[in-house]
């Protein structure tokens, strides 16, 4: 007689299913194509930003539209001076399917010059744009970076540039480093900014600033040439007064040396 032993044989573990692949946003090369031209208008220097003069920068836009998606790309471009891919730009994302909008991405909005209003402004361009044709869809939430809670300053000025657009900032922890702004509809958002701080110039308004700078050009340059005439006339005065001066020593030398002859010559 013999015993059959049933010998266990080790099971292989189950393969998990792999992850779906999360499909890539379309349009992701595309570039800002409508232009215009913001005026930066001069402010106080900050202790925290430093100075605040007057500058002109780029406002681009582009729109795409699909049957699932919509994109807004806003940017900001400035004059002889480059800046890293993901500043400056502001990416408006309307899915039609779940009716949700988002607003830029995982690194967050991220401006420069700091402290100048541009925040605010692109935000507002953003909102009135998703008001046209969407105002019933809902903004989502969204994590808040937290590089900002190591300078109170910026801490604030971010916190205040989003309660003004309408959205509702919260914070987990008492240092303010897990902070978020709330889901909401997009029609409660504000398409407001500072016009104060930065204001679009429109092209005829550039061409008309353009001509008034060249004639006060021109003022400053009939100017400089007067003052040089007269920079030149003062110039042959005072050659010739030190003409003058010099045969006037000559002639008192001459004087003076006849004047002693004559007197030890007696």
């Amino acid at each position: 007689m013999t015993d059959n032993h049933a010998t266990d044989t080790p099971q292989a573990a189950p393969v998990p299913p792999e992850p779906a692949a999360v499909p890539e946003k379309p349009w992701a090369e595309v570039t800002t194509e409508q232009f215009k031209m913001l005026r930066l208008a001069p402010l106080p220097v900050d202790r925290t930003t430093g100075a605040r003069p007057l500058r002109f920068v780029q406002f681009g836009r582009a729109e795409r539209h699909g049957p699932e998606l919509s994109l807004l790309r806003l940017d900001i471009q400035l004059p002889g001076q480059k800046v890293r891919k993901e500043q400056n730009q502001l990416d408006v994302w309307v899915n039609h399917k779940t009716r949700h909008v988002t607003l830029g991405s995982e690194h967050g909005l991220q401006i420069e010059p700091l402290n100048r209003g541009l925040g605010r402004f692109l935000m507002a361009q953003a909102t009135a744009w998703a008001q046209r044709k969407w105002s019933h869809y809902r903004l989502e939430g969204a994590a808040l970076s937290n590089k900002e809670a190591l300078q109170k300053d910026a801490l604030d000025r971010r916190d205040h540039a989003l309660r003004t657009q309408g959205l509702d900032v919260e914070y987990a922890d008492a240092q303010k480093l897990k902070g978020q702004y709330k889901e909401v509809q997009v029609s409660q958002l504000l398409a407001t900014w500072n016009g104060e701080k930065v204001q679009v110039v429109e092209i005829l308004e550039a061409s008309e600033m353009l001509q008034l700078a060249e004639r006060n050009l021109q003022e400053l340059d009939v100017k400089l040439r007067q003052q040089e005439e007269k920079i030149s006339r003062y110039k042959r005065e005072d050659s010739g007064l030190r003409f003058t001066i010099a045969c006037l020593i000559a002639f008192a030398v001459f004087q003076a040396g006849l004047l002693i002859w004559i007197a030890t010559h007696r």
